[in-house]
């Protein structure tokens, strides 16, 4: 498999953010995306579901070869060598997209959607902010957060999209839209004061990134209703959007500083992800 800018191409809201971070950083956030994108697109491709589990079996052989020639996996190992990220978040992440390869896939609990949602996102969160030089175990649990609350603003995002692919992690209805979102609201705001621990000089990149991606739950939510939802096609966020979301950040910047954190306000849904999952395995 060669070695693609996925961040630049699918990303537009990670790479717009990216544009903050050191070069370096960036590069190397670019191949953690990469490598993700890779697993994901897995799932996500039109092939048959046995071919779909042939090839993630393949993909997890090559990362467990110590011999691997495949581009994208050897850059990630680097990755892990560099920034000590522990395999079983890697893992995690795989499981995550095992999900996903099922003929009929259908949440019935939350536990389900959070440790989903954790293995697929949270994930790529905590191998994120070790890449930011991020340690300090609240603030890896922040990493976590916003990772969720991304992941539950693409459950939002493309209900009708996984509806064809008979994926049903939530109802459609919007009321269920709504929900879901304002249960990302909490992980978005859980999320922020951990940014503090990030290096100062990469600190306005994620807090970008928060702020533009959170903007995708408020579209949803200006819709008013499931039908207009339906008839407004993929929802994203528009460049001149993503300039007003940006000159904001600079506030956010600026209340980082003062703003003391409040009550955690989502320990009651990792507690329902570490009935499965040990963080400090991972950390």
């Amino acid at each position: 498999m060669s070695k693609k800018k996925f961040l630049a191409i699918y990303a537009k809201s990670f790479n717009w953010a990216g544009a903050f971070l050191p070069k370096e950083t960036y590069e190397d956030c670019s191949s953690l995306y990469n490598f993700c994108r890779s697993v994901d697109d897995i799932a996500d491709c039109s092939d048959k579901l046995s071919v779909k589990v042939e090839k993630l079996n393949t993909f997890i052989n090559s990362f467990n070869s110590k011999n691997c020639d495949d581009e994208i996996i050897t850059d990630m190992k680097r990755l892990i060598i560099k920034y000590n990220i522990s395999d079983k978040i890697i893992f995690d992440l795989f499981d995550g997209v095992k999900t996903d390869l099922v003929d009929k896939l259908e949440f019935l609990s939350e536990k389900e959607i959070f440790l989903y949602s954790y293995r697929v996102a949270g994930t790529v969160g905590l191998m994120m902010a070790k890449i930011l030089k991020v340690n300090d175990r609240a603030a890896l649990l922040g990493a976590i957060d916003l990772g969720i609350a991304m992941q539950l603003t693409n459950i939002s995002r493309d209900v009708i999209e996984d509806k064809i692919s008979n994926r049903y992690y939530i109802k459609s209805s919007f009321g269920d839209l709504k929900n879901t979102i304002d249960i990302a609201d909490k992980f978005y705001d859980n999320a922020f004061f951990s940014i503090r621990a990030i290096p100062l000089r990469m600190r306005f990149a994620i807090i970008v990134a928060r702020r533009v991606y959170r903007k995708i739950g408020y579209k949803i939510l200006s819709c008013g209703n499931f039908e207009n939802y339906k008839k407004s096609g993929r929802i994203y966020v528009h460049n001149i959007e993503k300039i007003f979301e940006t000159i904001i950040s600079l506030f956010d910047l600026l209340k980082l500083s003062f703003v003391k954190k409040r009550a955690d306000i989502t320990v009651q849904y990792h507690r329902l992800i570490n009935e499965d999952i040990d963080y400090n395995a991972r950390f």
